[in-house]
């Protein structure tokens, strides 16, 4: 459902990525690992579409998606991948549930009414329910986390990539963010593909992908 074929990218005279394949299974769990400054995240980045590539292509579900103008590639990105970063980037000013909110609201492809109803049936799947109208300054830091893995899951995205996404989390809250990755794959089918250091995580996955100097590590 995802392809990436001989993705190259630089900055400036530094050759971060060397030609990249890789090609992921609705459903799977792929962990992508390497020493840092590898390339794991710039690869992440272009994959979301988050970033662009100096030469290759990447296809979500045989689309190519860097065929589309900014515009309605900024449309697609929101309604097909969902992200989950190491820091959870909430706005602090609104509540989980306003948070979780956010892509839906933008994405304009449903009812408010719904959308508010599928944002909180979301909450309470991932255990919080009672905690719903409270901010981020309110929440842990896995309960945070949680709220993140909402949002990011509002608009039923293709897939999920998620960036060193326990990495602020301390050994207790990782494995039950590790967890939840696996149970959402087992309820929704999602697929994921997870940058992660975590050596736990990574031996859990379908995959483990190594990119080294740029390139996939056969």
């Amino acid at each position: 459902m995802l392809r990436a074929i001989q993705v190259e990218k630089s900055y400036g005279q530094l050759q971060v990525l060397k030609g990249v394949d890789l090609e992921v299974h609705q459903g799977e769990v792929v962990a992508i690992v390497g020493a840092s400054g590898a390339g794991k995240s710039t690869l992440l980045h272009i994959l979301g579409t988050l970033d662009i590539p100096d030469k290759g292509q990447v296809f979500i579900h045989d689309k190519n998606v860097f065929s589309q103008s900014s515009r309605n590639l900024a449309a697609f990105r929101n309604k097909s991948i969902g992200f989950v970063f190491q820091f959870h980037n909430l706005l602090p000013e609104f509540s989980a549930l306003e948070n979780v909110l956010i892509p839906g609201l933008i994405a304009s492809t449903s009812d408010e009414r719904a959308l508010r109803k599928r944002a909180e049936d979301l909450l309470v799947m991932l255990g919080l329910g009672s905690r719903i109208n409270h901010k981020p300054s309110e929440l842990s830091g896995g309960e945070q986390q949680r709220t993140a893995v909402a949002r990011a899951l509002i608009n039923s995205p293709a897939i999920i990539l998620a960036d060193e996404p326990s990495g602020n989390l301390d050994s207790k809250n990782a494995l039950e963010l590790h967890s939840l990755f696996f149970q959402l794959r087992k309820d929704l089918k999602q697929t994921f593909i997870i940058v992660t250091h975590n050596e736990e995580l990574s031996k859990m996955a379908d995959r483990r992908i190594e990119i080294k100097d740029g390139i996939v590590k056969q």
